[in-house]
């Protein structure tokens, strides 16, 4: 049951939706001077900036971004490439071992830790000091990769939200849907109660639990100074044992065994899944593309033990680029107060500026269903904290959710999972060091 890891991937669909909302702004004259003084040179001359799936949602938002930075800047020129969401990872690495990584880049933390460590995102308490008082402490923090020695990244956007459940599927199955599941118990024992009176036709769960869910759900992933991992604990054991009888019930569609949160999305939409997390942009793209879904959607409070969950994405500058004057100039600019706020409300997202979150639109209940979600996770959002630890990388997201999937279908006793992944984990971390 995963809450929104980013915002290209809200329900496994290309983004779609109408775009209302505040336009591109030009930026105060502060956010030049800043990005003047922290590269000390004269902001002029050609970049790159790359960003991650979100050309087909927000081509012209973009657009009208660049546009805006080079009329304020005259002499300078903006390439902006758009990369899918499947493999960009990869692409990343393939860039970085070729020395072609763009100048500007949109990151999260999965992807900005092995640039980082390799020293190939500029070192922002070097290059801009200061920086982190603009944003929020809790965004400014998940950049401080402590092993890299600094802050290699700003804060560009935030996502968090609800449990999203399809009330259509209860009503089937002749469960009560004035009584759906706020705690991790009723999750579970109403996934029971659903396979059983569904006769297994659809499901509850749609994917199997990462790090993320397990620190959700109080399990401790990393030992105090993260320097191992340590899931496979007594703790961690009976957690997934839990998702062995729930999948022997099943109440856990077969692909989930291997599939990520783009395709657990779509089957939501498909009608074949009962929950999921979501957000704000979740419900308008539902609202577009799966209607018969969105008209039985309920929501509540995303289920924890602990904090609620968010993702957070960002901007890092190469710290090979040629131009770093005018990179850092444009990374200040698309992270900038007001077009932040532009951007989150043409994506149903938040904005990781200092006081960007308190606005009065993330507080304000029109009486949408995208409105009424927004309101509910701008209220988890001061306490929202990301569970992706630095040096995650998508081999352990994989090589987990692997050894995880032998666990669930009785190939692999679950404690014998958990310490191969483990031992994976651990393994691929000093590699990346």
């Amino acid at each position: 049951m995963r809450y929104v890891r980013r915002l290209a991937l809200a329900t496994g669909v290309t983004a779609s939706l109408v775009l209302t909302g505040c336009g591109v702004g030009g930026g105060g004259g502060d956010d030049d001077s800043k990005a003047q003084d922290a590269a000390k040179g004269k902001i002029t001359g050609s970049i790159t900036f790359q960003t991650w799936n979100l050309k087909a949602g927000f081509k012209g938002y973009f657009e009208d971004l660049v546009a805006a930075f080079e009329k304020k800047h005259p002499g300078t020129k903006v390439k902006w490439i758009d990369q899918p969401a499947e493999g960009y990872a990869d692409k990343l690495s393939a860039d970085a071992a070729g020395d072609t990584l763009p100048d500007v880049i949109n990151l999260d933390r999965s992807t900005a830790a092995p640039l980082a460590k390799a020293k190939l995102l500029l070192n922002l308490d070097e290059a801009d000091p200061g920086a982190g008082k603009d944003y929020l402490a809790g965004a400014w923090k998940s950049n401080d990769w402590k092993d890299a020695g600094g802050h290699y990244a700003y804060p560009w956007y935030l996502n968090t939200g609800p449990t999203l459940y399809n009330t259509g599927l209860f009503k089937k199955a002749g469960m009560d849907t004035k009584k759906l599941p706020t705690t991790y118990d009723e999750y579970f024992d109403q996934a029971m109660e659903m396979a059983k009176k569904s006769k297994k036709q659809y499901a509850m769960i749609g994917q199997l639990p990462g790090t993320d869910l397990m620190a959700k759900y109080g399990i401790k992933v990393m030992n105090d100074d993260q320097t191992k991992y340590v899931f496979n604990s007594p703790e961690g054991v009976a957690f997934v044992q839990k998702y062995v009888d729930l999948y022997k019930a099943g109440a856990i569609i077969p692909e989930a065994l291997s599939q990520d949160y783009v395709n657990e999305g779509k089957n939501f939409q498909a009608g074949r899944l009962a929950s999921i997390g979501g957000s704000s942009y979740t419900v308008q793209d539902l609202k577009k593309n799966a209607p018969s879904v969105h008209k039985n959607l309920a929501y509540r409070p995303q289920i924890t033990n602990n904090a609620p969950g968010m993702y957070i994405q960002s901007v890092g500058v190469s710290a090979h680029t040629k131009n770093s004057p005018t990179a850092i100039a444009f990374a200040r600019f698309v992270t900038n107060a007001e077009n932040q706020m532009a951007f989150a409300k043409k994506a149903d997202v938040f904005p990781s500026g200092r006081d960007g979150a308190d606005a009065k639109y993330f507080h304000t209940d029109d009486g949408s269903d995208a409105a009424k979600v927004r309101v509910l996770s701008a209220e988890q959002l001061g306490k929202a904290v990301e569970y992706t630890w630095p040096g995650t990388s998508e081999d352990q997201k994989t090589n987990l959710r692997e050894q995880l999937a032998l666990a669930v279908t009785g190939k692999k006793p679950v404690k014998k999972a958990l310490d191969d992944a483990v031992a994976f984990a651990d393994k691929s971390a000093r590699a990346e060091k």
